[in-house]
């Protein structure tokens, strides 16, 4: 059994009775045809759900990521598709905008994205480019004030259904990992259009989409990471958007070990339940341990990326203050990590 502290536990039995109230009734209907849980991130909109991490000055519930994959958890065992779609949005479409982005981005977006008014997708997956992030082939290519943008992404989460995309592009394709940059693609966009939606097995609620970019021209102030910054900020994004998908995988275990202990302990054979038969009993108590071990590691990870957060702006301010006024001076390294830290 995994024990939190009082705040999180009441957090966690607010999120699991809206969860089983709001979320699961309809889960079993939206996966078997495919219908899309717009009604369910509404729902989660009004509890806040949709910037758990985001400060409450920009819309958000302004908690950490131990609250964050609590409450992906929670839905993730109600409603595999409302869960990657809420981790997806939290994560790696709302998260970015508030840590890297400009004052001109967060205006833009950031509260209705931390509100839920609007839904934020994550596009790098293309055809050549997976796990190799740095083989990105769209093209960003400047124009004055704006930039033209040319490819395909393929895989994206709710990518057809995002009101707001984070789109990673390059300016060369021979410039590798140093051309990458980070741009935000409003949808209705002239030129972007969607190609693919797939027919998955799973997850049926949650679309996942091909996007097509055709000489879609974004203005210059949508830039989250520029040229030269878009593969280390992608990395970035990317770890903290891991954190979310464990959670997920948590409690979609979780939900399956439920269903089994109800099965078992109505299944009768041989005169008894099957819960009576050992074997029985061995199955259930790995399973267990073993998801109980997940969360651990999940929960380590999320209080790891509290940590960080928190302990890199603190440790860099200590040794400024420690050097006095010869501190200050931006050329210092560590100033210049304070600046980012602060973010």
């Amino acid at each position: 059994m995994f024990i939190y502290d009082d705040e999180l536990e009441s957090f966690r039995r607010r999120v699991r009775e809206f969860a089983e109230k709001e979320i699961a009734p309809e889960a079993e209907r939206l996966d078997r045809e495919g219908i899309f849980a717009r009604e369910n991130l509404k729902k989660m909109a009004r509890e806040g759900l949709m910037g758990v991490i985001i400060p409450k000055e920009w819309g958000g519930m302004g908690l950490d990521y131990r609250h964050y994959v609590v409450a992906i958890e929670e839905i993730s065992k109600a409603c595999s598709s409302t869960g990657v779609l809420m981790a997806v949005h939290n994560s790696v479409a709302t998260y970015p905008i508030y840590r890297w982005g400009s004052e001109r981005l967060k205006e833009k977006y950031l509260k209705d994205l931390a509100t839920g008014r609007k839904l934020g997708a994550f596009a790098l997956t293309e055809p050549q480019a997976g796990s190799d992030a740095s083989a990105v082939r769209t093209r960003a290519v400047k124009e004055g004030d704006h930039y033209v943008l040319n490819g395909n992404k393929v895989f994206i989460t709710a990518g057809n259904e995002a009101d707001v995309v984070l789109v990673f592009a390059t300016t060369d394709p021979k410039k590798g990992r140093d051309g990458m940059l980070i741009l935000a693609v409003e949808k209705g966009t002239e030129g972007f259009t969607y190609g693919t939606i797939e027919d998955k097995m799973g997850m049926r609620a949650s679309t996942t989409a091909e996007l097509v970019f055709d000489n879609v021209e974004v203005p210059e102030e949508n830039i989250l990471a520029s040229e030269g910054e878009g593969f280390q900020m992608g990395l970035a994004i990317l770890d903290g958007g891991r954190i979310g998908i464990g959670a997920q995988a948590v409690g979609i275990a979780q939900a399956a070990l439920d269903e089994s202990i109800k099965y078992v302990n109505e299944r009768i054979q041989f005169g008894k339940p099957l819960r009576k038969f050992q074997a029985t009993q061995w199955m259930l108590a790995e399973a267990s341990t073993r998801i109980d071990a997940s969360r651990l590691l999940v929960h380590h990870a999320a209080t790891l990326k509290d940590m960080c957060s928190y302990t890199g702006a603190t440790a860099i301010s200590q040794v400024a203050r420690l050097r006095g006024s010869i501190g200050t001076p931006r050329s210092r390294k560590y100033t210049r990590g304070q600046a980012k830290s602060r973010k």
